[in-house]
Protein backbone atom coordinates (compact mmCIF):
# COMPACT_ATOMS: atom_id res chain seq x y z
CA UNK A 1 0.00 0.00 0.00
CA UNK A 2 3.01 2.26 0.46
CA UNK A 3 5.22 1.56 -2.55
CA UNK A 4 4.43 -0.07 -5.85
CA UNK A 5 5.99 -2.36 -6.86
CA UNK A 6 7.00 -3.78 -3.50
CA UNK A 7 10.25 -5.72 -3.30
CA UNK A 8 10.51 -7.18 0.19
CA UNK A 9 13.75 -8.59 1.51
CA UNK A 10 13.65 -11.63 3.73
CA UNK A 11 16.29 -13.51 5.67
CA UNK A 12 16.65 -17.03 4.30
CA UNK A 13 16.56 -19.67 7.05
CA UNK A 14 14.26 -17.43 9.03
CA UNK A 15 10.72 -17.60 10.29
CA UNK A 16 9.59 -16.36 6.86
CA UNK A 17 11.03 -18.19 3.87
CA UNK A 18 9.69 -15.54 1.48
CA UNK A 19 7.12 -16.44 -1.17
CA UNK A 20 5.84 -14.06 -3.81
CA UNK A 21 5.48 -13.95 -7.57
CA UNK A 22 6.59 -16.90 -9.68
CA UNK A 23 8.80 -19.69 -8.42
CA UNK A 24 12.19 -19.66 -10.17
CA UNK A 25 13.25 -23.26 -10.78
CA UNK A 26 16.83 -22.27 -11.63
CA UNK A 27 17.47 -20.26 -8.47
CA UNK A 28 15.02 -22.39 -6.45
CA UNK A 29 13.36 -19.36 -4.89
CA UNK A 30 10.65 -16.82 -5.67
CA UNK A 31 10.82 -13.78 -7.94
CA UNK A 32 10.29 -10.39 -6.34
CA UNK A 33 12.18 -11.25 -3.15
CA UNK A 34 15.75 -10.32 -2.27
CA UNK A 35 17.14 -13.18 -0.18
CA UNK A 36 19.76 -12.59 2.50
CA UNK A 37 21.38 -15.95 3.30
CA UNK A 38 22.30 -16.51 6.95
CA UNK A 39 25.30 -18.80 6.92
CA UNK A 40 27.87 -19.98 9.41
CA UNK A 41 30.43 -17.81 7.63
CA UNK A 42 28.54 -14.61 8.47
CA UNK A 43 27.54 -15.69 11.97
CA UNK A 44 24.00 -16.41 10.77
CA UNK A 45 23.41 -12.68 10.40
CA UNK A 46 22.13 -11.10 7.17
CA UNK A 47 24.32 -8.72 5.21
CA UNK A 48 23.09 -5.44 3.77
CA UNK A 49 21.63 -6.12 0.30
CA UNK A 50 23.19 -4.64 -2.83
CA UNK A 51 19.71 -4.08 -4.27
CA UNK A 52 17.55 -1.59 -2.40
CA UNK A 53 14.25 -3.10 -1.18
CA UNK A 54 11.13 -1.32 0.01
CA UNK A 55 10.50 -3.65 2.95
CA UNK A 56 13.09 -5.38 5.11
CA UNK A 57 12.09 -8.21 7.45
CA UNK A 58 14.41 -8.93 10.39
CA UNK A 59 13.82 -11.36 13.25
CA UNK A 60 16.08 -11.13 16.30
CA UNK A 61 16.69 -13.11 18.37
CA UNK A 62 16.33 -15.40 15.43
CA UNK A 63 14.24 -18.47 14.77
CA UNK A 64 15.59 -20.99 13.81
CA UNK A 65 19.31 -20.16 14.15
CA UNK A 66 19.14 -18.69 17.66
CA UNK A 67 21.43 -15.87 16.55
CA UNK A 68 21.14 -12.35 17.94
CA UNK A 69 22.22 -8.97 16.63
CA UNK A 70 24.21 -6.39 18.58
CA UNK A 71 23.04 -2.81 18.88
CA UNK A 72 25.90 -1.57 16.70
CA UNK A 73 25.02 -4.03 13.92
CA UNK A 74 21.32 -3.21 14.12
CA UNK A 75 22.15 0.50 13.92
CA UNK A 76 23.68 -0.19 10.49
CA UNK A 77 20.30 -1.51 9.29
CA UNK A 78 18.47 1.51 10.68
CA UNK A 79 20.92 3.89 8.99
CA UNK A 80 20.60 1.93 5.73
CA UNK A 81 16.80 2.06 5.86
CA UNK A 82 16.69 5.79 6.56
CA UNK A 83 19.21 6.52 3.81
CA UNK A 84 17.33 4.47 1.18
CA UNK A 85 13.72 5.05 2.25
CA UNK A 86 13.13 1.42 3.31
CA UNK A 87 10.77 0.24 6.02
CA UNK A 88 12.05 -2.37 8.48
CA UNK A 89 9.59 -4.87 9.91
CA UNK A 90 11.34 -5.97 13.10
CA UNK A 91 10.08 -9.18 14.69
CA UNK A 92 11.04 -9.16 18.37
CA UNK A 93 9.00 -12.20 19.42
CA UNK A 94 11.94 -13.67 21.40
CA UNK A 95 13.02 -10.45 23.12
CA UNK A 96 12.41 -11.91 26.59
CA UNK A 97 15.17 -14.48 26.05
CA UNK A 98 17.97 -11.95 25.54
CA UNK A 99 20.74 -12.32 28.11
CA UNK A 100 23.66 -10.33 26.69
CA UNK A 101 23.91 -6.60 27.41
CA UNK A 102 25.00 -5.58 23.90
CA UNK A 103 21.89 -7.15 22.31
CA UNK A 104 18.99 -4.66 22.04
CA UNK A 105 15.54 -5.62 23.29
CA UNK A 106 13.90 -3.25 20.81
CA UNK A 107 14.92 -1.70 17.51
CA UNK A 108 13.89 1.65 18.97
CA UNK A 109 17.04 1.57 21.07
CA UNK A 110 18.77 2.56 17.82
CA UNK A 111 18.97 6.21 16.84
CA UNK A 112 16.59 7.05 14.00
CA UNK A 113 14.55 3.85 14.22
CA UNK A 114 11.27 5.70 14.75
CA UNK A 115 11.41 7.05 11.19
CA UNK A 116 11.98 3.68 9.50
CA UNK A 117 10.89 0.73 11.66
CA UNK A 118 7.77 -1.20 12.64
CA UNK A 119 8.19 -3.58 15.57
CA UNK A 120 6.16 -6.74 16.17
CA UNK A 121 5.73 -8.21 19.66
CA UNK A 122 4.09 -11.47 20.70
CA UNK A 123 2.91 -12.92 24.00
CA UNK A 124 3.32 -16.43 22.57
CA UNK A 125 7.00 -16.89 23.38
CA UNK A 126 7.43 -15.03 26.64
CA UNK A 127 4.10 -15.94 28.28
CA UNK A 128 3.09 -19.16 26.53
CA UNK A 129 0.15 -17.51 24.73
CA UNK A 130 0.62 -19.50 21.51
CA UNK A 131 -2.98 -20.73 21.41
CA UNK A 132 -4.41 -17.59 23.03
CA UNK A 133 -3.30 -15.37 20.13
CA UNK A 134 -2.21 -12.03 21.54
CA UNK A 135 0.42 -9.58 20.40
CA UNK A 136 0.91 -5.98 19.36
CA UNK A 137 2.44 -3.86 16.62
CA UNK A 138 4.35 -0.62 17.19
CA UNK A 139 4.17 1.93 14.36
CA UNK A 140 5.65 5.32 15.33
CA UNK A 141 3.89 8.46 14.16
CA UNK A 142 7.21 9.63 12.76
CA UNK A 143 7.16 6.82 10.16
CA UNK A 144 6.01 8.50 6.94
CA UNK A 145 6.49 7.30 3.35
CA UNK A 146 5.41 9.18 0.21
CA UNK A 147 3.62 11.69 2.43
CA UNK A 148 1.54 8.96 4.08
CA UNK A 149 1.64 8.34 7.82
CA UNK A 150 1.89 4.56 8.28
CA UNK A 151 0.54 4.98 11.81
CA UNK A 152 -2.65 6.58 10.50
CA UNK A 153 -2.91 4.01 7.72
CA UNK A 154 -2.62 1.14 10.19
CA UNK A 155 -5.06 2.77 12.65
CA UNK A 156 -7.67 3.14 9.89
CA UNK A 157 -7.22 -0.44 8.74
CA UNK A 158 -7.26 -1.80 12.29
CA UNK A 159 -10.25 0.28 13.31
CA UNK A 160 -12.39 -0.93 10.40
CA UNK A 161 -11.33 -4.58 10.07
CA UNK A 162 -10.44 -5.73 13.58
CA UNK A 163 -12.73 -5.91 16.58
CA UNK A 164 -9.97 -6.29 19.13
CA UNK A 165 -8.80 -9.16 21.29
CA UNK A 166 -11.45 -10.78 23.54
CA UNK A 167 -11.72 -9.17 26.95
CA UNK A 168 -10.58 -12.30 28.80
CA UNK A 169 -7.46 -12.43 26.60
CA UNK A 170 -6.80 -8.73 27.26
CA UNK A 171 -6.99 -9.39 31.00
CA UNK A 172 -4.51 -12.24 30.62
CA UNK A 173 -2.19 -9.89 28.73
CA UNK A 174 -2.57 -7.29 31.47
CA UNK A 175 -1.56 -9.90 34.06
CA UNK A 176 1.69 -10.49 32.18
CA UNK A 177 2.81 -6.97 33.17
CA UNK A 178 1.82 -7.24 36.82
CA UNK A 179 4.59 -7.72 39.38
CA UNK A 180 3.58 -11.35 39.91
CA UNK A 181 3.31 -11.90 36.16
CA UNK A 182 6.73 -10.46 35.44
CA UNK A 183 8.27 -12.64 38.14
CA UNK A 184 6.57 -15.76 36.77
CA UNK A 185 7.69 -14.96 33.21
CA UNK A 186 11.26 -14.43 34.37
CA UNK A 187 11.22 -17.85 36.03
CA UNK A 188 9.70 -19.50 32.95
CA UNK A 189 12.20 -17.95 30.55
CA UNK A 190 15.02 -18.90 32.91
CA UNK A 191 13.79 -22.49 32.97
CA UNK A 192 13.81 -22.79 29.19
CA UNK A 193 17.17 -21.07 28.86
CA UNK A 194 18.60 -23.57 31.35
CA UNK A 195 17.43 -26.25 28.93
CA UNK A 196 19.00 -24.34 26.02
CA UNK A 197 22.35 -24.10 27.77
CA UNK A 198 22.26 -27.83 28.55
CA UNK A 199 21.54 -28.72 24.91
CA UNK A 200 24.17 -26.35 23.53
CA UNK A 201 26.97 -27.24 25.94
CA UNK A 202 26.46 -31.01 25.92
CA UNK A 203 26.21 -31.26 22.14
CA UNK A 204 29.31 -29.09 21.76
CA UNK A 205 31.17 -31.44 24.12
CA UNK A 206 29.98 -34.37 22.02
CA UNK A 207 31.59 -32.86 18.93
CA UNK A 208 28.61 -31.24 17.23
CA UNK A 209 28.95 -27.81 15.61
CA UNK A 210 26.27 -25.80 17.41
CA UNK A 211 25.14 -22.20 17.74
CA UNK A 212 22.30 -20.33 19.42
CA UNK A 213 21.00 -21.13 22.88
CA UNK A 214 22.32 -17.90 24.46
CA UNK A 215 19.74 -15.24 23.56
CA UNK A 216 17.10 -17.58 22.13
CA UNK A 217 15.55 -20.95 23.08
CA UNK A 218 16.82 -22.55 19.85
CA UNK A 219 19.93 -24.55 19.10
CA UNK A 220 21.08 -24.70 15.49
CA UNK A 221 23.42 -27.60 14.75
CA UNK A 222 25.17 -28.90 11.68
CA UNK A 223 24.09 -32.38 10.70
CA UNK A 224 26.90 -34.95 11.14
CA UNK A 225 28.54 -37.04 8.40
CA UNK A 226 27.19 -34.77 5.64
CA UNK A 227 23.63 -36.00 6.21
CA UNK A 228 20.83 -33.95 4.74
CA UNK A 229 18.57 -32.38 7.33
CA UNK A 230 15.81 -34.91 6.60
CA UNK A 231 18.24 -37.84 6.77
CA UNK A 232 19.34 -36.64 10.20
CA UNK A 233 15.69 -36.26 11.22
CA UNK A 234 15.02 -39.91 10.32
CA UNK A 235 18.26 -41.07 11.96
CA UNK A 236 17.52 -39.21 15.20
CA UNK A 237 13.93 -40.42 15.35
CA UNK A 238 14.78 -44.04 14.62
CA UNK A 239 17.86 -44.38 16.83
CA UNK A 240 17.23 -41.95 19.68
CA UNK A 241 13.46 -41.39 19.65
CA UNK A 242 14.17 -37.65 19.54
CA UNK A 243 12.29 -35.25 17.25
CA UNK A 244 13.63 -31.96 15.93
CA UNK A 245 13.08 -29.76 12.89
CA UNK A 246 15.00 -30.24 9.60
CA UNK A 247 16.75 -27.03 8.61
CA UNK A 248 15.66 -27.27 4.99
CA UNK A 249 12.14 -26.39 6.12
CA UNK A 250 13.35 -22.85 6.84
CA UNK A 251 14.82 -22.16 3.42
CA UNK A 252 17.47 -23.46 1.06
CA UNK A 253 20.35 -22.32 3.27
CA UNK A 254 18.96 -24.37 6.14
CA UNK A 255 19.97 -27.59 4.40
CA UNK A 256 22.62 -29.43 6.39
CA UNK A 257 21.33 -27.98 9.67
CA UNK A 258 18.87 -29.05 12.33
CA UNK A 259 16.90 -27.12 14.95
CA UNK A 260 16.35 -28.26 18.52
CA UNK A 261 14.21 -26.28 20.95
CA UNK A 262 14.38 -25.79 24.69
CA UNK A 263 10.60 -25.86 25.14
CA UNK A 264 10.31 -29.00 27.24
CA UNK A 265 10.89 -30.22 30.76
CA UNK A 266 14.44 -30.29 32.06
CA UNK A 267 14.14 -34.02 32.74
CA UNK A 268 13.04 -34.83 29.18
CA UNK A 269 15.69 -32.52 27.76
CA UNK A 270 18.37 -34.32 29.75
CA UNK A 271 17.12 -37.70 28.53
CA UNK A 272 17.06 -36.53 24.90
CA UNK A 273 20.60 -35.19 25.06
CA UNK A 274 21.87 -38.39 26.67
CA UNK A 275 20.27 -40.39 23.84
CA UNK A 276 21.83 -38.19 21.15
CA UNK A 277 25.25 -38.40 22.79
CA UNK A 278 25.05 -42.19 22.93
CA UNK A 279 24.62 -42.55 19.16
Amino acid sequence: AVCDPVYPVYVDTNVMAGRTGEYNTVRENFDGVIYMPCRKENGFLPELPSEVPDLIYLCFPNNPTGSAITKDELQKWVDYANKNGCVIIYDAAYEAYISEENVPHSIYECEGARTCAIELRSFSKNAGFTGVRLGFTVIPKELVRDGVSLHSLWARRHGTKFNGAPYIVQKAGEAVYSEAGKAQLKDQVGYYMRNAKLIHDELAKAGFSVSGGVNAPYIWLETPDKMTSWEFFDYLLKNANVVGTPGSGFGSHGEGYFRLTAFGTYENTLKAIDRIKSL
